[in-house]
């Protein structure tokens, strides 16, 4: 939980204390700059669409709601934008660890920027790399469906995207249709209720656990307390007889 304790959280979206036995489920939102992934969350848990926001600092959303009856504390970590330079994919640091955190992560690009939408497949890897034997479920969201005449990508090309990625495809508009963003998230969700909660310390934390546990072989073991104060000993008693003999 530490990496939640260092994220700006919310108070408008935020439920100040979870009853201990709230089933808690976290999703990671990742993309490029601009793509709005603030405006898909904020959308999905509020229902308010707000067109401006500054420029993402990571911030944590989290809310309390029924889902199927359960009642359950969705935390939702929008993340900074991952840009691509001339040498490459610039993805920052946070990035990896809200996907290293989350249960699920939420691929976004908006179909009027082809550049985020090239960013995709990278992003995946990331979180395929990242996610190792305990892979997230993942979807693809194509935002800003409503903006027809800016379009870049083609609306054949998401699906096929998914499908190479083996994920599910949603194509949505943050600002004109609440419903839509709800239902991608509100499946996914549903998804991820329906598996056993993780228990206490994730995941992730069991991998890098494992990790560290097959590496213990090449740490020394510490050597007795006991047996480095016999030692000291020593060798204080054995100068001191060295001085001696010199003053002679």
């Amino acid at each position: 939980m530490r990496l939640i304790h260092n994220m700006t959280t919310i108070a408008e979206c935020t439920a100040p204390e979870y009853p201990a036995h709230n089933r808690v489920i976290k999703i990671a939102v990742i993309g490029g700059s601009g793509v709005g992934k603030t405006a898909l969350v904020v959308r999905f848990l509020t229902r308010r669409f707000i067109g401006d926001y500054e420029r993402n600092a990571g911030n944590l959303y989290s809310r309390e709601v029924q889902l199927d009856g359960e009642q359950v504390t969705i935390q939702v970590q929008d993340t900074p934008g991952a840009e691509m330079t001339d040498n490459g994919i610039s993805i920052p640091d946070h990035v990896t660890r809200s996907i290293q955190w989350a249960d699920a992560v939420v691929l976004v690009y908006s179909v009027t920027d082809r550049r985020s939408f090239d960013l995709v497949d990278q992003l995946h890897q990331l979180v395929v790399r990242t996610g190792a034997a305990n892979m997230p479920p993942v979807i693809l969201l194509a935002n800003k469906a409503d903006l027809l005449h800016l379009r870049r990508v083609d609306s054949q090309q998401g699906p096929l995207l998914a499908g190479t990625l083996g994920c599910s495809f949603y194509e949505v508009s943050a600002s004109e249709d609440y419903n839509q963003v709800h239902g991608a998230f509100h499946r996914l969700c549903c998804q991820l209720a329906k598996q056993p909660p993780t228990p206490s310390g994730s995941s992730h934390t069991s991998a890098s656990a494992a990790t560290e546990k097959r590496r213990s072989p090449l740490i020394p073991r510490p050597k007795s307390p006991n047996m480095q104060d016999l030692k000291r000993r020593f060798k204080q008693a054995l100068s001191a007889k060295v001085r001696t003999v010199t003053s002679v």
